[in-house]
Parts: C-alpha cells; structure tokens; sequence
C-alpha cells in the first residue's frame, strides 16, 4: 500500500500533487494528470480494494476533475461509498458527488434513496451532509420525494441542522416555487429562532419574497428593526464578528430588505430611522467590511422615504469616500452620490472639484462610473460642457461596445437640452461622424425628421436657419474619407431635401457632390440609392421651378450604370430618375412637390379615382360587388376550411388505440352512367398544400344536399382513363394530416485621520482652468433643469408626422368597420380558424369556361342560393377554381408563419368579413403543386385522368 505521507495520504498521492505543482507547462502537467487517469482506471475496479484506499482513489479523482479532466469512470464508485455506513466515508462520497454530478444527471436516480436514509438518521452529521448532497442534487422533478424529510428538520435539535433546512428549502423555492407556495410561513417561523446563524439564513429566502410581494411583509418591519438594532449593538456572540464588526453579513442583509420594505412608506421608513443614523453615526471606515456597511446604509437612505438628516449623514460619508486615495472608495462614492442628487441635486455642488478629480482620472472604470453621475445631473445649463466631454471620451475609447453606450446617451442629452439648433447639428455630427456604425439607425431618423419639422417653433427663419446651418455643415464634411454609412445616409437626404432651397448653392453644385459620394462607395448599395434618390429631388424642383436642367457627365454615366445594375431597386431608380426628367413641370411637381417631407398623405379610402372603370366594367356585363354581409355563397368553404385548420392545430401525439375497422356502406346514390350529373362539392383549399392529398369522392358529395354545385356533361365524350377510375361508387374517405410539432488599507489606524483629511493633507492651490470647469458643471445648481421635448413628440405644424396620420386613418377605418358590424347577424368567426385569406383572381378577359355556360343545369343552379337573395348570391364554380389556384402559391407548407395567421384570424374575428386581396398575375406554367389540385378538382367532376396526361386543362386553364 506504499508508505504513508502526511494527513493520512499514501506518499504516491504526495507525490502526485507535488509533481503536479512543480510543472513548468500545461503540456506537462496535462501528461502527469492523463499518466495518473490511466493507473486510476486499472485500480478503482479491483473488487478487493480496502475501503481506506478507496477513499483516497475518490480524491484523486476529484484533483483529477479538478485540473479539467474527465474523471466519469469513477463517478460510480462515488455514489457507492455514500451508501457505506462509515461516516468520514460517507461524507467523502457527498463531497464527491457534489462535484462530479449536476442535477440532471443519470445516476441521481441512485442517490435519493440514500439521501432520504440519511435525512432519518440519528447522526446529525450524517443529516447535514445529506442537507448539503440536497442543495446541490435534488432536481424539480425530485423535490417530492425529500421534501417531507426537510420540512421535519426544520424542528431539529440542532441549529447546524434547521440552518442547512433552510437553506435546502431556499434552494427548492428557487427551483420551484409552485410546490413550496404553501411553505412560505415557515420561514417567518425561523426568524424568531434562538440561534442567529437560523435567522441570518432565513433572512435570504425572505429577500426573494419580499422582492416579488412587498406589501405581503410590510408588518415584519418592526421585526426586522429590532434585529438590526441589537446587531449593531453587539448583542451577538462574539463569533459572528468579522474585522471587529458585528455580523456585517447580516446587517448588510438587513438594510437591503429594509430599503425593499420602506420604499416609497412614510410610516415604515419612520421606524427605520434611528438605527440607520446609529449606524452611520458608528460606522467604522478603516477597513472595506466597515465601508461596505456605510455603503449599503446610504442605499438604503436612499430608498426609504426621505430625511434631511439622514441625507446629511449620507453626504457626510460620501465625501469620505470621494476624498480616499483609493479608488474602489471613490467609485463607491461617485455611485452613491449618483443615488442621492435624485432626491437632493444639490448634493453634488458640494463635491465638485472631486467629481473632476475623477472624472480625469487615468482609472477608466471610475472615468465611466463619473459619467454616469454626470449624465444623471444634466441641465440646459451645462449640457453643452458635459456632452463634449462625453463626445472626446467617446473618440478616445476603442471598446466598441462603451461606444455605441456613450453614443446613446450624447444622442439622448444632446435632444433633450439642446440650447441651439446650430449646437444640436453640430454635436449630432461629431457623434455620427466617430460612432456612426455604432448609432442606431432610428437616431438617424430622428435626426432627419428634426431637421425637417424643427424644434416645435412655428418660426419659418428659425426653420430656415436649421436647414441651412445642416447643408452648410454637410457639405464641409462631406469630403472626408471613410464615413460611417449611416451618417452618409443622413447627409445625402438632407441635401436632396434642401440643398438647394435658400439658393446659396446651385443644382450642378449639389448633384457633383452626391455622384462624388456614390462614385467613393460605390459597394455600399444603400448609400448609392440615398444619392440617387436625392439626385432625383433636386432635378424635381429644378423642373418644378421652370429652370432648365443639364446633367453632369459623371450624374450621366452614374445613371447609365445603375440602369444596368444588379440590384433590383437601384434600377427602379434609375428609370425613375430618366423618366421624370421627361416629364413637363406640373406632373413633376404632382410628383414630388416642393419641401413635402412631413406634408399630409391624402388616403382615399373609397377608391373613387375607380368609379369610372367600375362603371364601364358594369356596363360590360360585369358582376357587381357584393357586400359580405349577403356573400353566404361561400359559407361551406369557410366552414370545411375552419374545420381542416381546426383539426390540424389539434393534431398531436395520441396514446389512444385505433378504432375497429368498419364495414363499407353502400352508396346511397345510385350508379349513374358517365353521361349523367356528376357532383361537384367544394374542398378545403388547405387539404391541397399536404405532402398527401386527400380527394373528396362522390359518395361523400351526394350527402350534402341541395347546396351542392352540379355540372351536366350530357353528351360530352369520355376522353381520358379507363372505365374503372371513373366509377362513380367508389368512395375514398381517408383524410391524411401532417403533425406540427480583497481588503484595500486606507492611510490612517482609525476614521479620525479621514476625519482631519484637510489637516494633515497640504494645501494645493487649484487650477483656475479647473474652477472653470466646475461652474460650468456645477453652476447654477438651484435651478430647475429644463427638458426639451425629445423628437419623438417634436411636430411643427398640427396636423403631424405621416406616420401618425396614417396610424389615425387606419384606426378610423377599423372603428367605422365594427360599427358596421353590429348589424350583421351571422355568427362570430372562430378566432382559433387559422386559415388564410381568401384569395381571389380577377377574371381573365376572355373566359376559358365560357363555352360551358349552357351546360349548368339551371333547375339544379337555382337550388343554390343559401341567403334567399337569388341568383346573384350563387357561388361561383370559377371564382373557386381561381380561388384554389391563389390558394397554391399562398405558402401554406411545412414552414408556416403563424403570426400573421393569428393576426389576420384575430382581425376577422374582429371585422367579421374576409378579406379579399386581389392577385396581381395568374403563374403561368406547369407547377407540380398546381396539377396536383387540379386533378383533385377534375376528379370530383367525375373525369378521370389518365397518367400519360396528368396536367388537366393546362392549355385551358394556363
């Protein structure tokens, strides 16, 4: 067995971790561990091992897993020494496990009986370790089975035990709250326990409930007082002192549920007063417990409801923090003094020197914590030093992300309190000009929205002014290299939208300009297309305005490029632009009239611009709209649509056996020959869009009474198939669906010498650069600070942005809509009917079933009327033809977008029409999906394809 080393180790074990320790590599000390996995493989596996050096193989193993290596072959042997009745081996075997396993896995199955054994045991250590094997192993699924046990040991005799109790119960309120919902009160229990370790444990489960449900513990304030206050008097054993504090883990606890329970409470924060002001008043700041007490005191003053002299107190301990060497001290009072000037602004006056002191700090992270502060004490009186040292520090900075931060909040202070226009664009510059990758694309927007509708002054000079002060600012920098492609974006709108408005800068000057900055990023295709877009504006209004337009040879050849570009939409462009400088001056400006940015957008929400074609296409011999309160014709699709959509979104696994087989029922409709009536009945168009097709049969179509469609083909010779696919009998009823699925000293022994810090510091004069500095931040520090509306409620004239207008029309036509619903009797659509739109086609100018009007039976036609209105009521066999084959390319496969399908159920839930998209263009050409449904349809006309032609009426049709 080897001789033995110290702490009852084998020397080879010393061994181990001295070689390991010694390793002057990674590669090395990786051999050593792979060397020492290999021998643990060939030894833990020996039956006859004692169980003295198994225990020592256990904690090699755990060094093993320790230092990153797989270790899983000895987890087994792991979970079998927790089962030894030896109590050093059993704890062994926990610790173990706790490391070696997480909670989900395979072999915990293995260990919750033992842990139930030991939770019973006699052996309070035994307990606690299964308390601790508890904690870390027992999943959601297994807390049932423990949680009994734990509950009972709650009442144990020992406080070690009810401590470990709570925490487990803790754990498993984490875990799940629903199974521990009726347990809550016990933890109010063992806030009273006689020993403080029970009721500093206790004190973390309540933080969690006090933070969901503050008003369920508002009367535990009294309770929790009195247990801080003899806290701080030191009436604890001296044992749970740390540093010569009296259980600063406790305190601190306490105060964070004090600030939870006195936030916005007069009468609670009242209570808490006193032993708040005690222990500020007793605070010790020579070592980082003590501060972090202070710290978590002016927390919570700053939570409760305010008092000037705990304000005071705080302020006091605040300067002690800012005027400490150390700079985790001054980050703490930067941060604290960024909670108190929400309640008290004029707190920070007092610190100002030191709050620059730090904010030239060569500490970045105390630099970006002072900006915090400064950003929370902006005003219109200071805005402007504050956001240029934001703006140098954010050039300065190379972390992408602190960048984009910093970006945002100079975006957000410079729309705020912005004390000029010409300030505004210049800062808005500055930032988009260093960060514009970086910059959201909605301040972009916003920017260029600013600029068109100005800062809410109904000043026509102060619009032009904006406006002009933007061209002139772009021009200048638009001949920098490398800008951001955002910014470039802002700059050729505005130039397209102004750049020649006040006159100062003539088209040829304006349009060279925007083809330089297409030719310098011709690879970013944005960019190209805002230039052109702008190119386009300004040759409008020079037409507009009865000036002769002459385009440059670089605009020329810029167009001829774009005419033959790759993209879609800069071609669209082009054309656009070639086509308008065509036209005459008064369809230019109908087009695009002059400064029409933020112009209403007239909707005709009646379409009379189409009366004239409507009134021809009826003269003609066209059908007549029909409202949809009298469209029943169409009401079995809806309702074989519904019913498919429903049955699909039940589909799901089911445990449920197959039902017998039943026997075929003969037909109830006689067999008629191929010359006689062949049913026609209406199929979901969703049964289409499957992997299998369902084809509904004849048999099932004869039940459906008088509202079946019937075509005669009396006299029609029978020209595909054998006579065996056309027999009219047979029926074929199987419906197929597809599942969807450290301590920092501090000069000085005691807090008297950061007490005299101005007596024992000498005298530096300071700079009178740095006076400047301070009044500018600080000055004025008794008057209110002045927010300026931001830009997104910023309108120049009432009528507002199009947007919003939009929005109201949209609103309106919905409300005129449900007020029209009231009258209309028919049930409400199920809002789970997650079918589409229906979809119809225009009909084509020459129809290519025509010819077969005088084959509908017109006494069967005329039994189809459901709404009692007469013929014009009748479904059209065509109309759903077109709708079958609109329906085809609607998407409907395995990929569904069930947010629009929800949408557009829940607004035909609400309107209680269906809408009705027209479709563009008919697809032309044979597609698999289209014949599929097109042979289902001519099946159930009774013709039967044969399979050297399985594309039906495909010259017909198209």
């Amino acid at each position: 067995m080897g001789s033995q080393g110290g702490f009852g180790q084998s020397k080879e074990f010393l061994d181990l971790v001295k070689s390991i320790g010694e390793a002057r590599s990674k590669a090395e000390e990786d051999r050593i561990v792979l060397r020492e996995i290999d021998t643990l493989k060939g030894r833990i596996s020996d039956p006859d091992i004692p169980k003295r050096k198994m225990k020592e193989f256990i904690i090699r193993l755990v060094y093993v897993e320790m230092l990153g290596h797989d270790a899983s072959f000895g987890h087994i042997h792991a979970v079998k020494m927790t089962h030894d009745d030896s109590l050093l081996l059993k704890r062994t075997g926990y610790l173990a496990v706790t490391l070696f396993l997480n909670e989900d896995h395979d072999l915990i199955i293995l260990i919750v009986n033992t842990i139930q054994k030991d939770l019973k045991s006699d052996n309070y250590l035994a307990v606690c370790a299964a308390l601790d094997a508890t904690c870390r192993l027992i999943n959601e699924e297994t807390i049932p089975a423990v949680l009994p046990q734990v509950v009972d040991l709650l009442g144990h005799s020992k406080e070690a035990v009810r401590k470990k109790a709570v925490m487990a119960l803790h754990r498993f309120y984490q875990k799940s709250p629903s199974q521990l919902s009726h347990l809550v009160s016990n933890f109010r229990k063992r806030l009273c326990d006689n020993d403080p370790g029970v009721m500093g444990a206790t004190l973390c489960p309540l933080y969690d409930l006090i933070t969901i449900d503050v008003n369920a513990y508002k009367d535990l304030v009294v309770s929790f007082v009195s247990i801080l206050k003899q806290v701080a008097e030191r009436r604890l054993p001296k044992s749970y002192d740390y540093h010569q504090m009296p259980a600063p883990f406790i305190q601190i606890k306490l105060l964070k549920i004090l600030a939870l329970l006195g936030s916005g409470d007069k009468q609670a924060s009242e209570h808490m007063y006193t032993v708040i002001g005690d222990i500020i008043r007793k605070g010790d700041s020579s070592s980082n417990i003590g501060n972090a007490i202070l710290y978590e005191c002016i927390c919570c003053v700053s939570s409760i409801y305010p008092n000037p002299k705990l304000l005071e107190a705080a302020a006091d301990v605040i300067a002690k923090f800012l005027k400490s060497d150390s700079h985790n001290l001054k980050y703490m009072g930067i941060d604290a003094l960024g909670r108190l000037i929400k309640l008290s602004p004029h707190i920070a006056e007092q610190h100002q020197l030191a709050v620059i002191d730090c904010l030239e700090d060569p500490d970045d992270t105390l630099k970006r914590k002072t900006f915090e502060l400064l950003y929370k004490m902006t005003k219109s009186s200071n805005v402007e030093v504050i956001v240029d040292r934001m703006v140098d520090y954010m050039i300065s900075v190379s972390d992408d992300h602190y960048k984009t931060y910093i970006a945002s909040r100079c975006v957000e202070l410079a729309e705020q309190f912005a004390p000029s226009n010409h300030w505004f664009i210049q800062t808005m510059n500055k930032v988009f000009e260093h960060a514009g990758d970086h910059v959201n694309i909605k301040v972009a927007h916003n920017l260029m929205r600013l600029i068109a509708e100005g800062f809410g002054e109904d000043d026509d000079a102060a619009y032009s002014q904006l406006r002009s002060s933007a061209v002139e600012s772009y021009l200048r920098i638009i001949v920098e290299p490398k800008l951001p492609s955002v910014f470039l974006q802002v700059i050729c709108w505005v130039l397209g939208e102004y750049g020649t408005a006040d006159g100062k800068y003539s088209a040829s000057y304006i349009t060279g300009k925007l083809c330089d900055v297409a030719e310098s990023y011709s690879n970013d295709e944005t960019v190209k297309a805002y230039a052109i877009s702008a190119l386009m504006k300004i040759y409008a209004f020079e037409i507009a305005a009865g000036r002769k337009v002459d385009m440059l040879p670089e605009c020329q050849s810029l167009v001829e490029e774009l005419l033959a570009s790759h993209s879609t939409d800069l071609q669209q462009r082009a054309y656009e632009l070639q086509a308008l400088i065509g036209l005459d001056a008064r369809a230019v400006e109908t087009i695009l009239p002059l400064d029409a940015s933020c112009e209403d957008i007239e909707v005709d929400k009646n379409l009379s611009f189409l009366n004239g074609y409507v009134q021809q296409s009826l003269e003609r011999g066209a059908q007549p709209y029909i409202p949809e309160d009298e469209r029943h014709g169409m009401g079995n699709i809806s309702n074989f649509r519904s019913q498919d959509q429903l049955e699909s979104s039940q589909h799901g696994l089911r445990f449920d056996p197959y039902e017998l087989p039943k026997p075929p029922m003969p037909s109830k409709v006689a067999p008629v020959s191929l010359s006689s009536s062949t049913d026609l009945v209406p199929v979901p168009e969703s049964l289409y869009s499957r992997k299998n097709h369902q084809v509904s049969s004849v048999g099932l179509a004869s039940e459906t009474g008088s509202s079946e469609l019937k075509l005669r083909l009396d006299g029609v010779p029978k020209k595909w198939g054998r006579p065996t696919y056309s027999s009219p009998t047979s029926s074929s009823n199987s419906t197929t669906q597809q599942s969807v699925n450290g301590v920092t000293k501090v000069d000085g022994a005691n807090s008297k010498v950061h007490d005299s810090y101005d007596l024992r510091k000498p005298q530096i004069e300071i700079s009178q650069e740095k006076q400047k500095l301070a009044a500018s931040l600080f000055g004025g520090g008794s008057t209110k600070p002045e927010k300026r509306p931001s830009t997104s409620n910023k309108v120049s004239k009432p009528s507002g942005s199009a947007a919003e207008r939009y929005q109201e029309s949209k609103a309106a036509a919905v409300s005129k809509e449900l007020a029209g619903e009231k009258t209309n009797h028919q049930p409400p659509p199920d809002l789970l009917d997650l079918r589409e739109s229906t979809v119809t086609t225009a009909p084509p100018s020459v129809d290519p079933f025509k010819q077969l009007e005088g084959l509908l039976d017109p006494s069967i036609s005329s039994t189809i009327n459901h709404g009692g209105s007469g013929a014009k009521n009748a479904p059209d066999v065509m109309a759903l033809y077109a709708e079958t084959i609109a329906s085809g390319h609607s998407g409907t496969g395995d990929n569904v977008n069930l947010l629009p399908e929800l949408s557009s159920a829940a607004i035909r839930g609400i309107t209680g029409e269906t809408i009705m998209t027209p479709l563009s263009q008919p697809v032309k050409g044979p597609n698999a999906k289209d014949a599929l449904e097109k042979d289902a349809k001519v099946r159930q006309m009774g013709v039967t394809p044969s399979s050297q032609n399985p594309i039906l009426f495909k010259d017909l049709l198209g």
